[in-house]
């Protein structure tokens, strides 16, 4: 990324040396991103954020489409800036579903089914979940949809680089993607649009993006968006199966503590992600004891952390909501060795027992 920071510092859209330089780093970055996700360069848009490209594709397809027949549905599981646009189109007057998930996370085929009757256009639906790590079986849903002649979104912020993905093989119209999530930086995301639809842009202006996100592009951090990709192409399959070990050796560990559970699918969930209950304390106050012996973790979703409310993705699996207050977020990285899981299990033991000796809900 630093030769874009400075010598090469230029506009991808000017004509002189510096804009030609940055615009060939921008295409070479679109079609090493395109290529790990078996899409062609110039389905892919750059943004500057997952949040972006989620609203991009819900809003571009409602506005494509005229009210009387744009039809959207979302699983209620999904991330809040799904739901949060999908409410949004709601209050200026577009259809929308909301399909329940079972007590796994995943999303019930039959409500699938019975909303695409329903004349639906567009599906959304997460692929790995960010709270509770449920995979959903995209490729499965994404035949159904187009079955009934719908088409198909899927925020895979979650699992691009964990797992893998080729959109043509698993049908996927539309995909939302970013940088942090794999290492790469911050500001930084992608929507996959199938080159046989269209979209509205929300941002008007230069006609940046195949006209699709106006505005001057992140060379640096698309650059840098790219070579984390190249990286995760070379280790994603062996650290995949490292993390999904310490994963398995986490959870069967922390559900050796006296009435704790785990949310989400036994098996069917990223391997880097690990969710739990605690009855009769809060896990904030987790959180905190954690923090404090040196582990960082959360309590739901990072991006609504602050809220005070309970996670909407607890909720919708059907937790209560002091139970899903009693929840925590364990995520696994590249970094994480066998002698992290064997410390978390050891620091945790103790908070959890000093805070339920504390508790007024403990019987």
């Amino acid at each position: 990324m630093q030769p874009y920071f400075n010598e090469l510092y230029g506009n991808a859209s000017s004509l002189n040396f510096f804009g030609v330089e940055a615009k060939k780093a921008l295409e070479e970055s679109r079609r090493t991103i395109a290529n790990f996700m078996g899409a062609d360069a110039n389905e892919l848009v750059f943004t500057g954020s997952a949040t972006e490209a989620n609203n991009l594709v819900l809003k571009g397809h409602a506005f494509k489409e005229s009210k009387d027949r744009c039809h959207i549905a979302v699983s209620t599981a999904d991330h809040d800036c799904i739901l949060n646009s999908a409410k949004w189109l709601k209050k200026q007057g577009f259809k929308v579903t909301y399909m329940p998930v079972d007590q796994y996370g995943l999303l019930k085929m039959d409500n699938l089914e019975e909303a695409l009757k329903e004349n639906v256009t567009l599906v959304s639906v997460v692929h790995g979940n960010n709270e509770i790590g449920t995979i959903q079986p995209i490729k499965e849903i994404a035949r159904v949809c187009h079955r009934y002649g719908a088409l198909f979104h899927t925020d895979a912020v979650q699992s691009f680089g964990k797992l893998p993905i080729n959109v043509k093989e698993m049908n996927i119209d539309f995909m939302t993607i970013n940088a942090h999530k794999l290492y790469g930086p911050k500001g930084v995301g992608a929507l996959y649009i199938n080159k046989d639809f269209k979209i509205e842009p929300l941002v008007h202006g230069g006609g940046h993006e195949f006209g699709l996100r106006s505005g001057t592009e992140n060379v640096p951090g698309i650059v840098g968006f790219a070579k984390a990709v190249q990286l995760r192409e070379r280790e994603m399959k062996p650290e995949a199966e490292r993390l999904t070990r310490l994963r398995d050796k986490l959870i069967e560990g922390v559900l050796e503590i006296e009435d704790t559970y785990l949310n989400g699918h036994p098996t069917k969930r990223l391997p880097i992600n690990a969710n739990f209950r605690f009855s009769y304390i809060e896990g904030e106050a987790v959180v905190l004891g954690l923090d404090a012996e040196g582990i960082a973790a959360s309590s739901g979703s990072a991006c609504s952390s602050m809220a005070g409310e309970p996670s909407h993705v607890l909720l919708a699996i059907g937790l209560k909501p002091e139970e899903a207050r009693g929840s925590l977020r364990l995520s696994l990285g590249k970094y994480n060795t066998e002698e992290d899981i064997d410390y978390i299990l050891q620091v945790l033991l103790k908070v959890v027992k000093r805070l339920r000796v504390m508790s007024p809900l403990k019987p």
